[in-house]
């Protein structure tokens, strides 16, 4: 089984604290909680806009499942973390279509979504996943 790697690409967020982008190890491909964060400039973008937050946070995800060479089509799991039960509704509707969208195989990935807090206030919503990289 080869080594395990970090997975970095300049197309997702910098790591904010000790951590990778994501970890491969053989067939998996974990990819560490993404935020509503600009890959360029390292701002939060969108304030108080769940919907734009969520859209941004899954092209993170999806940078850093690139770089490990899987697509989003490759994930058989997502975390979602909403800091507000409020944000539900809006969150799920942009997650859906974005996942509908990236999944051409039809089989859409196992989700669960926590409230909670977060690290910074800007954020409102964050996601990590898990995924399986075939070859």
């Amino acid at each position: 089984m080869e080594a395990k790697r970090a997975v970095l690409t300049t197309n997702a967020p910098a790591p904010a604290h000790a951590f990778s982008q994501g970890v491969r190890k053989g067939p998996l491909l974990q990819v560490s909680g993404q935020g509503p964060v600009d890959p360029a400039t390292g701002e939060y973008r969108h304030p108080r806009d769940v919907r734009s937050q969520t859209r941004l946070v899954l092209e993170n995800v999806t940078a850093v499942l690139e770089a490990g060479g899987a697509s989003f089509d490759d994930l058989v799991m997502l975390r979602v973390y909403l800091t507000d039960r409020a944000f539900f509704a809006e969150m799920n509707e942009v997650y859906t279509a974005f996942a509908l969208e990236h999944s051409p195989s039809g089989v859409l990935p196992a989700r669960t979504t926590v409230f909670t807090g977060l690290p910074d206030p800007a954020m409102l919503v964050e996601i990590d996943g898990l995924a399986v990289v075939a070859g």
